[in-house]
C-alpha cells in the first residue's frame, strides 16, 4: 500500500526526525533555523512537532504559549515544502478529549489549506483498550474533517502504539485517508522478532501503517544501540515502504538523543555536536534521500 499523502506530491515514503517534547530540554529547538538544519544537513521530507499536553507549560496549562512555540516550526517546515506530521503528545487523550478537539479545530482551519500537514492525534494511549481508542478516534476526525476534508489523520493504538495486530481485527470504518501509528525502540529486547511478526501480519491484512516514533535505543529513550537490531528494524521499514520519524532533537544525555549536550540551539551542527544516534540517523536519511 501507499498512504494517500496528496495526489499531487510524488512521495509516498517519508523518512524524517521528531523534535522532542515542547517543553523541558527540547523546547529550545523550537525555531526556524532548526528545521532548516534538519531539511538541509539531515535531508529530512517530514518533521514531527511533539507538542507536550499534560506536564507543566504543556496544552493543558498554558495553550497559548505552545501555539506560538509551534507555529514557528510548522510554517517553515511548510515554508520548505516538507511534510509535517502534528502530533498530540499525550498518553491519555482520552481523559482530554475537550482540548483535543478544540486544538485540532484551530490547527485544521489554519492549515487545511496546506497537504503537507498529516495530524497524530493521540500518541502512544497505554495499556487500554482498542474501543476507547477508536471512540476518541470517531470524535476527533470529524472535528478535522470539518475543515480538511483531505489530508492524513494517524490513529494510534494501546500499549505505545505496539497493538496495530488488534487494530487490524476491528479498524475504523467510514472515513478516509486513515493511517494507523506503530512505535517501537529497536534495541529494546523486547522490542524484537515477536512484535515485528504481529506488526507484519497488520501491514500484510491491510492496515496501513505509519512509524510515527521510533528510537535507536530502548523504550525507555536509554540504553543500549546495538547496530545490528536497527539494522533489522530499518530493513524491515523498508521491505514494506513504511514512511517513518525517528526520535528526538534533544541534547539529553540519553541513548536516542541526536544532540549531544549544549548542541547549539540554531542547528549549524557539526560532527561533535551529534551523539552516536544522530551520526547513525543522518546517515541512514542521506542514504534514502533521492
Amino acid at each position: 500500500y501507499t498512504l494517500s499523502l496528496h495526489d499531487a506530491l510524488p512521495i509516498s515514503q517519508l523518512r524524517g526526525i521528531s523534535l522532542s517534547w515542547s517543553i523541558w530540554g527540547g523546547a529550545k529547538y523550537y525555531n526556524p533555523a532548526v528545521v532548516d538544519e534538519l531539511i538541509d544537513a539531515f535531508k529530512c521530507t517530514v518533521i514531527r512537532v511533539s507538542m507536550a499536553v499534560e506536564p507543566a507549560d504543556g496544552y493543558l496549562h498554558n495553550p497559548e504559549l505552545q501555539w506560538k512555540r509551534i507555529l514557528p516550526v510548522v510554517d517553515r517546515a511548510l515554508e520548505r515544502g516538507v511534510y509535517v506530521i502534528m502530533d498530540w503528545h499525550d498518553h491519555h487523550a482520552d481523559k482530554n478529549v475537550k482540548a483535543a478537539a478544540a486544538f485540532f479545530d484551530r490547527f485544521s482551519a489554519k492549515y487545511a489549506h496546506s497537504p503537507l500537514i498529516n495530524y497524530e492525534i493521540w500518541n502512544e494511549p497505554e495499556r487500554i483498550d482498542w474501543k476507547i481508542i477508536k471512540t476518541y478516534a470517531e470524535t476527533l476526525i470529524p472535528v478535522i474533517r470539518k475543515n480538511d476534508p483531505k489530508n492524513l489523520i494517524v490513529v494510534g493504538s494501546s500499549s505505545w502504539d505496539q497493538d496495530i495486530d488488534i487494530v487490524a481485527k476491528d479498524p475504523l470504518t467510514g472515513f478516509h485517508n486513515l493511517a494507523y501509528s506503530f512505535h517501537f525502540y529497536a534495541s529494546d529486547p523486547h522490542h524484537q522478532e515477536n512484535l515485528r511478526n504481529r506488526a507484519t501480519g497488520a501491514i500484510e491484512a491491510g492496515l496501513p501503517v505509519f512509524v510515527t516514533e521510533w528510537g535507536v535505543g530502548e523504550s525507555n529513550g536509554d540504553g543500549v544501540f546495538d547496530l545490528e537490531k536497527n539494522k533489522g528494524w530499518i530493513d524491515w521499514m523498508e521491505k514494506y515502504k513504511l514512511s517513518w520519524v525517528n526520535w528526538n532533537v534533544t541534547d539529553k544525555k540519553e541513548t536516542t538523543a541526536l544532540l549531544n549536550p549544549r548542541a547549539p540551539v540554531n542547528g549549524k551542527w557539526k560532527k561533535e555536536h551529534l551523539t552516536p544516534a544522530g551520526e547513525y540517523i543522518k546517515q541512514q536519511l542521506h542514504r534514502f534521500h533521492r
